[in-house]
């Protein structure tokens, strides 16, 4: 297996795990004896990046699979893209072991639990596999860095901020997320809460539901909300199965423009929605370019080259670097006036 760190590299982490962590503790999880990049050692050997979704399935992760394919082609590296069947973080757990058994050199988790994954990626680690984040972050010891779609403050303001602005700024509402324990969704909630207490006390977050990142889950929930909320005014949906689960909901019990319906998922699961007037705005960015981005700085890692702020990488374009966060852009929204412009 190839070794991965130049000492340089190690040395910038080691410093970036202390700066980050209010105590000042850290666990090494690579060796500051590992002084030579996987190319340095292995310059003729292909890498091998294993790229684990949440989980198999979901319109989201099978974009991000196009673009993780698309530069293991364009970047001569091979990708194994495997999950779980449902967004569990035990089968998460599950699948990384059978990865790590397999001949990789660098291991990318959409992580469903940032704690509970810690010492699967310990393990990973000790048998000198690289370890990122993207998409949902563990807790920092557990991988190099995490690369993150947009800045989680920024979305999450603008997603409350599109509601707000559906239903005139008043109203009771409810937030339909994916897993209670996905880092990223806690974080995105966080402030949309925040911008809510800031900036609408005319409005009442009523209730949260979790989906586990299922259709029928997530169908069931939005039928309830309706059920249990009569005079809800709109609906959050902070992972890709909320918004369309919603709208189907709302559109069943003939509420549409009744209860707004905004939050995260992809213009080809919305385009109906949006055009019939079910579902207000939809924010997303690019799944394939996030992809393409997590195989692109994992080979670069391997190549021991960290991310760096205002990185210039193909096919995204100049990246944010925030401590050991990776940010690849801008949140989009989708309307119904732009949404045919967009396939994915």
């Amino acid at each position: 297996m190839a070794r991965v760190w130049l000492a340089a590299v190690f040395v910038v982490l080691l410093t970036l795990a202390s700066a980050c962590s209010p105590t000042g503790d850290y666990q090494i999880l690579y060796d500051q004896d590992e002084e030579r990049s996987a190319k340095e050692r292995h310059p003729d050997r292909q890498y091998t990046i294993a790229v684990v979704p949440k989980r198999e399935g979901l319109d989201y992760f099978e974009a991000a699979k196009d673009g993780a394919f698309e530069a293991a082609k364009e970047l001569g590296v091979n990708v194994l893209f495997r999950g779980p069947e449902t967004a569990d973080a035990d089968a998460q757990i599950r699948v990384i072991e059978e990865l790590i058994e397999q001949d990789i050199d660098l291991l990318a988790v959409s992580s469903n639990d940032p704690k509970k994954l810690l010492p699967v990626l310990k393990r990973a680690s000790d048998n000198n596999i690289a370890v990122i984040t993207w998409d949902s972050d563990t807790d920092e010891e557990g991988r190099a860095f995490f690369i993150n779609m947009v800045d989680p403050e920024t979305l999450g303001r603008h997603l409350m901020d599109t509601l707000a602005w559906s239903t005139g700024e008043r109203g009771k509402f409810a937030i339909m997320t994916g897993s209670l324990s996905a880092a990223n969704l806690n974080e995105w909630m966080h402030w949309i809460k925040v911008q809510q207490q800031e900036y609408y006390p005319n409005m009442e977050l009523v209730e949260i539901a979790a989906n586990n990142d299922s259709y029928e889950e997530a169908y069931a929930s939005a039928v309830r909300l309706l059920e249990s909320h009569p005079d809800l005014a709109g609906i959050i949906g902070n992972s890709s199965v909320g918004p369309p689960s919603a709208a189907k909901a709302v559109k069943e019990a003939g509420k549409q423009g009744e209860v707004k319906v905004v939050g995260l998922s992809t213009p080809n699961l919305m385009r109906d929605a949006l055009h019939d007037g079910t579902v207000q705005v939809i924010t997303l960015w690019s799944p394939k370019r996030l992809g393409y981005l997590t195989v692109a700085l994992g080979k670069n890692l391997l190549d021991g080259t960290l991310p760096y702020d205002g990185q210039f990488v193909n096919k995204v374009g100049n990246v944010r670097v925030k401590g050991d966060m990776v940010i690849m852009g801008e949140p989009l929204d989708f309307t119904k006036d732009n949404v045919d412009q967009y396939d994915f």
